[in-house]
């Protein structure tokens, strides 16, 4: 049976960030389970221990838990080193917080690696919601004078006496049409509704499977990857092929090399994460979906910058592949993210699932 403070805070144990509730003394009353497994020792051990002794610098602790019974703030946040049982000392955010009525404290430890992802998270979001605003009103700004030029053009090529020079004309609306084929795509988000229904994650890659094979039949070896039980999402399955439509194509492109060499190899993995952060929020399950390659890697001149529009690594290429599935995942309530070394490109998309 559970005592009263494991009661009382069960619910810790959902968290995936590491949580202790102490009492006045700095004695644990509670470790959840991410503690636990965390520092490598049992929770029995925890319980009753004084807890600013888990840290590299005890004081710190002490004089933020003097702080939170004087009322002197509401919460309280500093980063310090958790030591760890058999382990290098792991580098944490701390949340310090008084709990109404009760006075105890919650310790709340946050790794700065997943601080650092959920900041870079944010910040990419907020870039994209710039980026969106910014595509959408200057492809409008370009769409309508286009108009203009390619009607005036066709209009004086009708004017014309010498048909020499009909060929700038010619020029002007044949540059006219990329251009406004180029607004078209910038605008083509905004434009087709959001059409939600049952998605399977597996239709999605088996479709953009066959596009790719189709385009790239020698040289390139697709591996499939899949998690099965994953369940069906709610999205519109249209715009999920096409991110990963993009994503796909980007790769194959980036690896005419080795497919020219024979060993060039594109893999789709889909797996089931549970308890995750992102979008400034939390999720009991989340699709996890790669898109891996063993090509040379993202030029580091443009790493920072893949999702941007207009930004692209070949020769050609439009930049927008990239900037469109951002768009489209986000749509969806979710997050797309690349970690790219040479010989290894792994784009990862999380979308919540049911």
């Amino acid at each position: 049976m559970l005592d009263s403070a494991s009661a009382r805070f069960a619910s810790f144990d959902l968290l995936a960030t590491l949580v202790a509730v102490v009492d006045r003394l700095g004695q644990v009353l509670f470790s959840n389970a991410a503690l636990e497994d965390t520092l490598g020792i049992s929770r029995r051990m925890i319980v009753g221990s004084a807890f600013a002794e888990t840290f590299t610098e005890p004081s710190q602790l002490q004089n933020a838990l003097e702080g939170a019974f004087e009322n002197e703030f509401a919460a309280m946040r500093y980063d310090t080193w958790l030591k760890r049982s058999g382990y290098d000392p792991l580098p944490v955010h701390v949340i310090v917080t008084r709990t109404e009525g009760t006075g105890e404290i919650v310790v709340e430890m946050v790794p700065q690696e997943q601080q650092t992802r959920q900041d870079r998270e944010e910040r990419l979001a907020e870039q994209a919601q710039t980026n969106k605003e910014l595509i959408r009103n200057l492809a409008h700004e370009i769409k309508n004078p286009l108009g203009g030029i390619r009607g005036a053009a066709q209009l004086l090529e009708m004017e014309l006496q010498s048909p020499d020079l009909s060929e700038y004309t010619q020029v002007i609306i044949h540059e006219a049409d990329r251009l406004q084929s180029l607004v078209d795509r910038l605008l083509a988000p905004h434009r087709r509704p959001h059409t939600v229904g049952d998605v399977n994650v597996h239709e999605v890659c088996e479709r953009v499977r066959s596009l790719i094979v189709a385009e790239f039949p020698k040289g390139l070896r697709v591996v499939r990857d899949y998690d099965t039980s994953i369940p069906d999402f709610r999205g519109d399955r249209e715009h999920m092929i096409q991110t990963v439509l993009n994503i796909a194509h980007n790769a194959a492109h980036a690896l005419v090399d080795r497919i020219a060499a024979g060993d060039a190899e594109l893999t789709f993995r889909t797996r089931v994460t549970r308890q995750i952060t992102f979008g400034k929020q939390r999720y009991r399950l989340a699709l996890e979906l790669h898109v891996i390659d063993n090509g040379p890697g993202v030029p580091d001149s443009i790493k920072d910058r893949i999702f941007y529009p207009l930004v692209s690594g070949r020769e050609g290429g439009s930049g927008l592949g990239l900037t469109l599935a951002q768009t489209f995942v986000q749509q969806h309530h979710g997050t797309i993210e690349v970690d790219s070394v040479p010989g290894r490109t792994d784009f990862k998309i999380l979308i919540p699932l049911p």
